[in-house]
């Protein structure tokens, strides 16, 4: 017998690190569970929260009624939950944010138009006084809509004719449109992305004639079908599937996303240290217990072909596995090979997609209809049943990293779900963080190791041109080297392709005057515009506001208007300059804004349709194009100068990552890297590829310096439209710390390295010590203070293993 319960405690997604309570409605009493979807009324709005408790303790003042139930099964089982409050705890981060973030659902549900009365319309039914309405239709419809305000498809159900009258009553001021969170229909998506299967027979129902053919058809014709197919076989399908669904008689779901299946590579069979790597996961899925492996192997060295086997053999052992990768272009190439392998088991799960379809691939997995899960950052949350494989690919790449509330890290949180499930977690790179190869040191994880390519392969020539050598030997301030230009031509000549990396976007990176110095900022953020010459305007790639292209001075008034530095586009530009007839495609945020953008491009540089692919980062990891056999680094220096402690660490990982591009085939493979300051141990050794080497030297200036991994550190920001309040919220944070002893380190506050966003000061003050929990003690003092104070919305952030100081 099921209990009824009166309250209901709910997580809501605002920035209150609290529960709210509400009462539940006698439909409601017996339905709710923990971790199912509930519909409040908070304040003016109506918000989707998480049901936490379900109880019959009087809380002691007024509470508002629950609407509405979304879930009659929870969304979130207790491993979820508890993921959840975990990640609550450790990043300081309300729970309603954290679990909003985890289920993306949103796009179950949509803002329907209802109509429900005014304080007028109240009191006219509170008293029974009509007036010149009288006993009217119009009088049906005010009491229709009394106790809670109903759609207009309802109302006209109920009254015939109420929509020419709600018309009426708006304008006597009766009834006036709200607008409420409503459930999806399922059966309104489109043909070509629903499948519709035989279910059951109608007995006694009275169907149309398509509808009874759609039936037959379906039974005789057992399996999934494609409703657009079904379109062409029998006239009217479309709709009669979509009733007979409502129906229950047919069943409707959502066709898992096709990706492209071009992009996969036949398997093969595996190299001894490839062998050995699958053996020891296995062994771990057997045996049914936690264990976390990093699987570092070095760029063509088939770790693709590791994680396959070892997804392989979680379903044999009739577990679901799931594989995260960093970047939302990696995912359709990922998804290409795993399908092929592994068919329908597979379901697609990243932000590129729209809320609808990201809610039916959560729902793939949730119901058990697919098995393997493959998306970027937010699938660690993905409801895998009986998860016993994360794969954690390209582990050491910032985009794991969420940049707004909560800000967790995909890869830790992995290794945490791993731990709470019992299953094995494998942490893949060519260039492992500093901490997860620590933490191999430190008997946390196991190392496995792929130390050479596939077949023998060699590994690319590297060569370092010295670029200030390079412009006193020409005089020139070129953008390309002789080295460079001759390897590019030499490619073009052979049939070969190339890639070229500049990881900075736009044509020139600042606009300044010549006469008095002045350079173009953005007029919201401490920064300087960025010249995109496609667009003819300046950008701030903080904000994204753009204006014109002055064409005078605006301090001074001079006509000396001068352009400095390159990114991405003027690399494109110089290269068809150098080489008028190569076709040239280019790779970066500006390029790649539609769904299917990045796809379109890669796929037409991997059939051979462009000789030369320019870009950002995008270009540097996951890719595997047999044709290419040069890669060039326009600028190697481009991140060593930034104010983080992890510069030259992503510097290492970005040149390493890049220049394996190349020669991953039967070609032979050259990199170029144009520097500066190749004298730099990062760039030094990421010519040699000498992952140990540099991993050495990085880990003694972080045993020194007292950074990651020999301290846990987190980042407090503060904001606010006035300087003198970021400045007064800032020294409030040192005032907390102040006595927090000589086993913490406090860095600060100071101006943070972007000083204005967004027409927002920004202060920051670093926290380092060697214990997690004090660290955590010291955060939520803070949180507490703000709370007590009554800190603006937003005006504290606090970000727990930051990966950027920035």
């Amino acid at each position: 017998m099921e209990s009824n319960f009166s309250f209901v405690d709910v997580s809501l997604p605002v920035p209150l690190d609290r529960p709210f309570t509400y009462s539940l409605p006698e439909t409601l009493a017996s339905r709710v569970k923990p971790g199912c979807r509930v519909i409040v009324p908070f304040g003016s709005r109506t918000l989707t929260g998480v049901a936490l408790k379900v109880h019959n303790d009087d809380p002691g003042l007024a509470t508002r009624p629950a609407l509405k139930l979304v879930d009659t099964e929870p969304v979130f089982d207790q491993h979820l939950m508890a993921l959840g409050r975990w990640i609550a705890d450790y990043y300081c981060a309300p729970l309603g944010e954290v679990l909003r973030t985890m289920a993306p659902l949103g796009g179950e549900l949509r803002r329907g138009k209802v109509w429900g009365l005014t304080e007028r319309g109240r009191d006219m039914v509170r008293q029974a006084v009509f007036g010149e309405l009288g006993q009217d239709p119009a009088v049906q419809i005010l009491h229709a809509v009394e106790k809670r305000p109903l759609a207009e498809t309802t109302l006209e159900n109920k009254v015939p004719g109420a929509r020419k009258l709600l018309k009426t009553l708006e304008a006597k001021g009766l009834v006036e449109v709200e607008r409420e969170l409503v459930a999806r229909d399922p059966a309104r998506a489109a043909s070509d992305s629903l499948l519709a299967a035989f279910k059951a027979r109608p007995e006694g129902a009275k169907l149309k004639k398509v509808e009874r053919e759609l039936i037959a058809f379906l039974e005789l014709h057992p399996g999934s079908h494609n409703l657009a197919g079904l379109e062409k076989r029998v006239k009217g399908a479309g709709a009669a599937a979509r009733a007979l669904g409502r129906q229950g008689l047919i069943e409707l779901e959502t066709a898992g996303l096709a990706s492209d299946a071009g992009w996969a590579r036949p398997a093969h069979a595996l190299s001894q240290d490839q062998q050995a790597a699958v053996d020891s996961i296995r062994g771990a899925l057997e045996a049914g217990r936690f264990q976390t492996f990093l699987l570092h192997g070095v760029t063509g060295s088939g770790k693709t072909e590791v994680y396959m086997n070892a997804i392989d053999a979680a379903l044999k052992f009739g577990r679901g596995a799931l594989l995260m990768v960093p970047e939302i272009g990696l995912t359709p190439a990922a998804a290409g090979q795993f399908q092929q392998r592994f068919g329908d088991q597979v379901a697609i799960l990243h932000s590129a997609f729209n809320d609808r379809d990201r809610a039916n691939q959560w729902r793939r997995l949730s119901t058990g209809k697919a098995r393997v899960g493959v998306g970027t950052r937010s699938a660690v949350f993905a409801p895998v049943p009986d998860l016993g494989l994360i794969i954690v690919d390209e582990e050491h790449d910032q985009s794991y990293k969420q940049q707004e509330s909560p800000r967790y890290h995909g890869r830790d949180l992995a290794i945490v779900r791993a731990q709470s499930l019992n299953a094995a977690v494998v942490l893949g790179s060519a260039t492992p963080s500093l901490e997860s190869r620590y933490n191999v040191t430190r008997g946390k994880s196991t190392l496995l190791e792929l130390p050479g390519r596939i077949g023998g392969r060699p590994m690319p020539v590297v060569e370092v041109v010295d670029m200030r050598q390079e412009f006193l030997e020409t005089r020139k301030n070129a953008l390309f080297s002789r080295r460079l230009v001759q390897e590019m031509g030499a490619n073009l000549d052979s049939g070969e392709q190339s890639m070229l990396l500049l990881n900075r976007r736009g044509f020139s990176s600042a606009v300044a005057c010549r006469s008095c110095g002045e350079r173009i900022g953005c007029l919201s953020c401490a920064v300087g515009m960025t010249f995109h010459r496609r667009d003819n305007r300046l950008l701030c790639h903080y904000c994204d506001s753009s204006i014109r292209v002055p064409q005078q001075c605006p301090a001074c008034g001079s006509d000396y208007i001068h352009f400095l530095g390159s990114g991405s586009e003027k690399v494109e530009d110089e290269l068809h300059r150098h080489f008028p007839r190569a076709r040239v495609a280019r790779l970066d945020r500006d390029t790649a804004q539609g769904k299917d953008s990045y796809e379109r491009i890669l796929g037409g540089f991997r059939e051979h349709r462009f000789d030369i692919l320019v870009g950002t980062q995008m270009i540097a990891k996951g890719h595997d194009i047999a044709n290419v056999t040069l890669v060039g680094v326009v600028s190697a220096d481009t991140g060593l100068g930034l104010p983080d402690f992890r510069a030259a660490e992503r510097t290492f990982q970005l040149l390493t990552q890049v220049a394996g591009r190349a020669g991953r085939h039967h070609l032979p493979g050259r990199v170029v890297i144009q520097s500066l300051n190749p004298d730099h141990y990062a760039i030094g050794l990421a010519a040699r590829q000498d992952y140990t080497g540099f991993y050495e030297k990085e880990l003694e200036f972080r045993r020194l310096m007292r950074y990651p991994p020999f301290s846990a550190l987190a980042n407090i920001l503060v904001k606010a439209e006035k300087e003198e309040d970021a400045v007064r919220l800032s020294e409030a944070v040192a005032g907390s710390l102040s006595q927090a002893g000589p086993d913490v380190k406090v860095l600060g506050p100071a101006e943070a390295p972007v000083a204005r966003l967004k027409n927002e000061f920004r202060r920051q003050t670093l926290v380092k010590t060697a214990s997690r929990p004090r660290l955590n003690d010291l955060l939520r003092a803070i949180l507490q203070r703000a709370a007590a104070e009554n800190w603006p919305a937003g005006a504290l952030i606090i970000d727990v293993d930051p990966l950027s100081l920035l």
